[in-house]
């Protein structure tokens, strides 16, 4: 029955009540009060309506501002919006795949819960029930789910809903471009059909809902290629470092060969000089655990992980990559400086990220001077702690420096000023810093030579 009926008979039973009255006065006084109720309630119904719609999409929102890397607190937030809405028992949200409808989301009672999740597959092939009122592209109310007949498929899903205890049902499909998205089903456990009304509702939202959510999918599979972006210049730029690292890495192991040669000599004596011996196995100790150090940062920066902030210390993260590049900046002949300011205050931040980029500003800038003739070759790194943003970081060389009119086009995708760049390094620095809440910018040094700085709020 629709609403508009609903309210039509209502009022036709309320005016045959009133015509039993003995009294005409009574009956005009009461036809008055039951028009003027009326009137006055169903605005005040819409408007409440509106507010718990609204109401609900907020929710949604708030869960999307709350968790931009996480998708799982917003479909269960577009799900208990959804059920409180609509009042309903029980629910679930599938998402669409290629092989159907996955259940990402179920909302009910302990009992309902256990029960589904034993009768009810997670995943809805594309050619079943759920599957076929998806394509429909339109909600689908059944008043009584075990009443139901019709297509012999159904069987399962009728079977299924009677074991989890639920009799009327509201499907509504979710649709971007009539892109089938996922569906959202709303459960009762007893016979008691949703309004016309609560439908609309329920399809208004589900619509508000769909956006929300596929404009978080879209800036989730956005950061997810911009990952994979930032992990494909990891790895190049560790490619330029081969070299050095295999000279950093050999160095330790070569130093604790010696000594354990030594330890050798030291165990022939007549007697074993034993304090000699404790002395050189303790220096191998100290140069395998070099060697490793040195393994574990470069594994650190060419594994593929996803982001994950953590409280770091800036200077220790900085002092990282310069042990790294030590060995290139002594092939190249130039010095490397750091200026380290005491007690800097923790930052929340993506240590590998962060190091990624002190990474491309240190070999841009070994590079820079690698063409020097005159003058000496030199690169000073320095942090200092500034008011109110948090931290600043400065990497300044002495090389040729930086033409006027490349420094507006410097962080630009693809642009390069080198014979072999690929114009990539410097824009995914850029958008790493200001991922994180900082800025980056250049600027061109007197006489010569180039500063690149970037912020870091503080925790």
């Amino acid at each position: 029955m629709s609403t508009a009926q609903y309210g039509l008979e209502t009022l036709a039973g309320d005016v045959a009540a009133v015509k039993s009255s003995s009294k005409p006065e009574e009956l005009l006084r009461m036809n008055g009060s039951i028009h003027e109720e009326r009137t006055t309630s169903e605005p005040q119904d819409r408007v409440t309506e509106l507010i718990e719609q609204q109401t609900a999409i907020s929710e949604v929102l708030h869960a999307i501002a709350n968790s931009p890397h996480d998708l799982q607190p917003i479909f269960d937030a577009i799900l208990d919006s959804a059920t409180r809405l609509c009042r309903a028992d029980a629910g679930s949200l599938r998402l669409s795949e290629e092989s159907g409808l996955r259940r990402v989301a179920m909302r009910g009672d302990p009992l309902f819960i256990g029960r589904a999740l034993s009768s009810v597959p997670v995943l809805a092939e594309k050619g079943g029930c759920l599957g076929r009122l998806a394509t429909s592209r339109l909600p689908t109310h059944i008043p009584d789910m075990p009443a139901l007949k019709g297509d012999p498929r159904d069987d399962f899903w009728i079977t299924a809903a009677a074991n989890t205890g639920l009799r009327t049902v509201l499907v509504v499909p979710l649709l971007n471009d009539n892109e089938i998205v996922g569906i959202i089903s709303l459960s009762r456990k007893q016979v008691q059909p949703f309004t016309d009304r609560q439908t609309s509702l329920f399809r208004d939202f589900a619509a508000q809902a769909t956006i929300a959510l596929e404009s978080t999918r879209r800036e989730r599979q956005y950061r997810e290629m911009q990952s994979e972006l930032a992990h494909a210049n990891r790895v190049a730029t560790m490619g330029q470092l081969t070299a050095s690292i295999a000279h950093e890495t050999k160095q330790p192991i070569t130093a604790a060969r010696t000594y354990a040669a030594a330890a050798l000599r030291f165990l022939d004596k007549s007697p074993p000089d034993v304090a000699e011996v404790r002395g050189a196995l303790t220096c191998i100790v100290d140069q395998t655990a070099r060697a490793c150090d040195v393994v574990d940062r470069t594994g650190s920066l060419i594994k593929k992980a996803p982001p994950r902030k953590e409280v770091v210390d800036l200077n220790a993260a900085i002092l990282e990559v310069t042990a790294l590049t030590r060995s290139e900046a002594i092939k190249t002949g130039v010095t490397m400086g750091t200026q380290l300011a005491d007690e800097l205050p923790r930052i929340q931040c993506d240590r590998v990220q962060l190091q990624q980029v002190m990474l491309n500003l240190i070999l841009n800038a070994i590079q820079s001077m690698s063409g020097v003739e005159d003058g000496n070759r030199e690169l000073h790194i320095s942090t200092v702690s500034i008011e109110p943003e948090g931290m600043c970081v400065s990497v300044r060389d002495t090389g040729h420096g930086l033409r006027p009119e490349s420094l507006p086009r410097l962080f630009e995708p693809f642009y390069t000023t080198k014979p072999d760049g690929m114009g990539m390094g410097l824009s995914i620095c850029r958008s790493i810093i200001e991922a994180h809440g900082g800025r980056l910018w250049a600027t061109g040094c007197e006489p010569r030579g180039a500063l690149f700085q970037f912020t870091i709020p503080a925790d």
